[in-house]
């Protein structure tokens, strides 16, 4: 078996779950590749970029084109490379259109491969020319909502929070849906002939929301969540974790974990105001990622920076007394499973996959509503009853469920079954 996993970058949260896959695959004596826009990091074998695929192939120079003309004639503004459209609130998550520069099928790893399984690749495939005449098995790992939308990564349902720390409803202009529209219609053409296509969702939250698409329409839906290294993100010492993040022993950590706060997707403007309302001085927010000047004169708010090592991420949760990821929309972060495999519980509201991981009461707590007063009662929940979460029951509940060689067991299972026919 010769799957070809593609991707366009290795970091993030869907770059790193498809390296971890990857990864694994390889472990299990599987003959994966891995193809990447740019070089890939030395300590990942068998990855690869290839320069020869970067040209502006002609289906895609008549696609940029007519999808420039379309966005002009609605007002938008784009931009070529990024695939970003202006006018649009920056503190949206990024929206991408189906061309790209790059001729993936003229790869000598797509020749070689006899499956292909398709990860976060905005900016990287083209739908016109990718999916034209596809001779091969394609496996899409959806890890957030492009793949099907009509340009937006997720179609936020809120544009921020009011002073009353209550979601603002988000507005979607005529234009937009117009633009939504069209690039749907392109994306339902290009792979309109296609017919052995399989969709791998990794919640029932994203399963639900790919059925209701019109592009995936033939597609076959399989629900396998992401798998991560049990062996990496485990239980660590208490002390000796504090001792290195410099943490205060005598203190309760909140930990909070993403390189893109002013997004408002990530909803930390409802933890920093949940935080707020706590006025518990033996309490200390740790934030880790490049999330520079949110500290200011707060001396409860630790900001750790940017960790790119498993291991110190590791440690990172083992040293919190709670995990809490306020997203107002996303699909299944792997912070999320990284610190119940190590044991530390989770708090966060009811939206997309966050209730297939966190199970009320049993692993951390779901907030009754999207609100930061809500949040707050459950962090201050939590606080009350230190000792009700048990770290061994928690961690073994998560091994069983997201361990890596489960998830890789299930990818290559999959693979047999559609390669076989």
């Amino acid at each position: 078996m010769k799957p070809l996993l593609i991707n366009t970058y290795e970091k993030g949260g869907a770059g790193a779950a498809c390296v971890r896959l990857h990864k694994t695959l390889l472990e299990k004596g599987v003959g994966s590749k891995l193809l990447l826009k740019h070089k890939p990091s030395k300590n990942i074998q068998e990855a690869y970029y290839d320069v020869a695929i970067n040209i502006d192939s002609g289906l895609s120079s008549k696609f940029k084109s007519k999808a420039n003309r379309l966005f002009k004639k609605l007002g938008f503004n784009a931009k070529s490379e990024s695939s970003v459209i202006n006018p649009r609130d920056t503190n949206l998550e990024m929206f991408s259109y189906p061309s790209s520069r790059f001729n993936l099928k003229s790869s000598q790893l797509f020749e070689e491969a006899d499956i292909i399984n398709l990860h976060w690749v905005s900016d990287f495939i083209d739908y016109k020319s990718f999916f034209k005449d596809m001779d091969k098995p394609i496996v899409w790992t959806i890890h957030d909502m492009n793949p099907f939308s009509g340009g937006e990564h997720y179609l936020e349902d809120y544009i921020g929070m009011d002073e009353n720390g209550y979601p603002i409803k988000r507005v979607i202009t005529e234009k937009e849906l117009q633009l939504f529209s069209k690039i749907i219609d392109l994306k339902k053409e290009a792979m309109n002939n296609l017919n052995n296509l399989h969709i791998v969702t990794l919640c029932d939250w994203m399963t639900e929301e790919v059925k209701k698409s019109d592009v995936f329409k033939k597609a076959k839906i399989h629900l396998i969540p992401n798998g991560i290294d049990s062996e990496i993100f485990k239980p660590k010492d208490f002390y000796k974790s504090r001792e290195l993040l410099n943490l205060p022993l005598d203190k309760k950590v909140i930990l909070f974990v993403s390189d893109a706060l002013a997004k408002t997707r990530k909803g930390y403007s409802f933890l920093q105001k949940a935080f707020q309302l706590l006025e518990d001085e033996d309490v200390i927010l740790c934030s880790i990622g490049d999330n520079a000047n949110i500290v200011n004169e707060n001396t409860q708010i630790v900001e750790l920076g940017y960790i790119d090592n498993d291991e110190l991420m590791s440690m990172a949760y083992s040293a919190a007394d709670v995990f809490v990821i306020p997203s107002l929309m996303d699909n299944l972060p792997n912070t999320v499973i990284e610190s119940i495999m190590c044991g530390t519980p989770v708090i966060g509201f009811p939206i997309g996959g966050i209730p297939d991981m966190i199970e009320d009461g049993v692993n951390g707590y779901i907030t009754k509503e999207i609100s930061a007063l809500s949040l707050n009662k459950a962090i201050i929940k939590f606080l009350n009853h230190p000792n009700h979460f048990n770290t061994g029951n928690i961690r073994e509940n998560a091994v069983k469920k997201y361990n890596k060689n489960i998830q890789a067991t299930e990818y290559i299972n999959l693979f047999e079954k559609i390669i076989k026919g």
